[in-house]
C-alpha cells in the first residue's frame, strides 16, 4: 500500500451496507483532524483519550446528518474530567468536507493516568442535534454507564431510538517511519436498518434497567445483528486505525458474507465557528455595568475560544444590552 493511499483515506467516513443483514454502518479515520483538535491544548494523555474517543463517535454517527445539521455529543461528570463537548457540523455543500472541534474541562490536579472513562464518574452522555434556525433542537440523554463513551452512545441508540447499533474503536498516537507521534483513530459502527428495527415489548436487560439490542429484536433480524457483531469482534485495533489497511479491504476481510456494498466517502477537517461577531452577540445579554466587570486595565474585554484558542480583544463600549440599546 503506497502512502499516497493512505493519505487518501485519512480523515473520512466510509459509509457501507451489509445487504445480507439489513445493517448499515460506517468506517472512520481520523488522523490529521485528530491532531488539530488535541493541538489546541496541552491536555493530560487520559483527556486526550476521551477527546479522541468521542471525536471518532461524532464522525461516525455525524455523517448521517442532511447538510447543515449540526450534532454535539457532551459528556458531564462529576469527576476529574468534568466535560468533553465535540461537534460536528454537516458539510455546507456537496463535496465539501465536515466540520469537528472539541474541548475538555478538567481538574488538573485531580487528573491521573488511571483508566480515563473512570475518571468522568457519574454522570450523563448528551446527544444533542440542531438542524438550523425555525427548528427545535433535539436532546437525548443517557448515564454514564457500561465502561467506555462507546458503550454509552450504543445504549443511547438501544434506549432512546430503539436502533441495535455498535462500536469498533481504536484510538491512541502511532510512528509512522520518517515522521513523529501522531494521534489516529479509527472506527467501524454498525447499525441496524430502522425497517428492520421492532419496539421493545419486553423489560430492559441493559445496566441500571437500560434497553440492549437483545430487549428490540428477536428472530431473524436478531440472528443477523449477532452474525454480524460476531464477525466485528475479529477486527483488529491496527486494523480499525489504518493506515495500511484500506477501509473496504477491511469490509470485505471482515463481512464478505454479509455482501458489504459501500457509498461515497465523506472527507472530514477540524474546523470551528468561532467568530467575533458571535463573540459580541454572547455578550450581547449582558449589561453595561456587567461588561465593566470584565474589561481589564488595558480598557478592553476579551475572550478566548475554548475549541480553536483564538484570542478576542473588544471595545468594551461596543458591548452589552444596555450599551448598545
Amino acid at each position: 500500500m503506497t502512502l499516497g493511499s493512505q493519505i487518501a483515506w485519512d480523515d473520512t467516513v466510509l459509509p457501507f451496507q451489509l445487504d445480507r443483514s439489513d445493517i448499515r454502518g460506517r468506517v472512520a479515520r481520523l488522523d490529521g483532524t485528530l491532531d488539530a483538535i488535541l493541538g489546541q491544548h496541552d491536555y493530560p494523555p487520559a483527556v486526550e483519550a476521551l477527546i479522541a474517543e468521542t471525536a471518532l463517535l461524532a464522525a461516525l454517527i455525524g455523517q448521517t446528518l442532511k447538510l447543515r445539521w449540526k450534532l454535539s455529543l457532551q459528556i458531564r461528570g462529576d469527576g476529574p474530567i468534568r466535560l468533553i463537548a465535540t461537534d460536528y457540523y454537516a458539510p455546507k455543500g456537496e463535496g465539501e468536507p465536515a466540520q469537528i472541534r472539541a474541548y475538555a474541562s478538567y481538574d488538573a490536579d485531580r487528573t491521573t493516568t488511571d483508566a480515563a472513562f473512570e475518571q468522568i464518574g457519574k454522570g450523563y452522555f448528551a446527544v444533542l442535534i440542531d438542524q438550523g434556525k425555525g427548528t427545535t433542537p433535539y436532546q437525548g440523554i443517557t448515564p454514564i454507564a457500561a465502561g467506555s463513551l462507546a458503550a454509552c452512545a450504543e445504549t443511547y441508540f438501544a434506549q432512546s431510538e430503539q436502533l441495535p447499533t455498535r462500536f469498533a474503536l481504536s484510538f491512541g498516537e502511532s510512528i509512522l517511519p520518517g515522521s513523529g507521534a501522531k494521534w489516529r483513530a479509527g472506527g467501524v459502527m454498525l447499525q441496524l436498518m430502522p425497517k428492520a428495527s421492532p419496539f421493545a415489548s419486553g423489560g430492559a436487560s441493559g445496566e441500571a434497567g437500560l434497553l440492549t439490542p437483545e430487549d428490540v429484536l428477536e428472530g431473524e433480524a436478531l440472528e443477523n445483528w449477532n452474525r454480524a457483531n460476531i464477525l466485528l469482534d475479529t477486527v483488529e485495533e491496527l486494523e480499525l486505525v489504518g493506515p495500511t489497511v484500506h477501509p473496504t479491504d477491511l469490509l470485505v476481510r471482515l463481512f464478505h458474507e454479509e455482501v458489504p456494498r459501500v457509498f461515497d466517502s465523506q472527507p472530514v477537517v477540524f474546523g470551528c465557528t468561532c467568530s467575533e461577531d458571535r463573540v459580541r452577540q454572547s455578550l450581547s445579554i449582558y449589561s453595561a455595568k456587567d461588561i465593566a466587570h470584565m474589561t481589564t486595565d488595558d480598557g478592553i474585554v476579551t475572550a478566548d475560544c475554548q475549541f480553536c484558542g483564538a484570542h478576542y480583544e473588544l471595545e468594551p463600549t461596543t458591548l452589552g444590552f444596555e450599551a448598545s440599546g
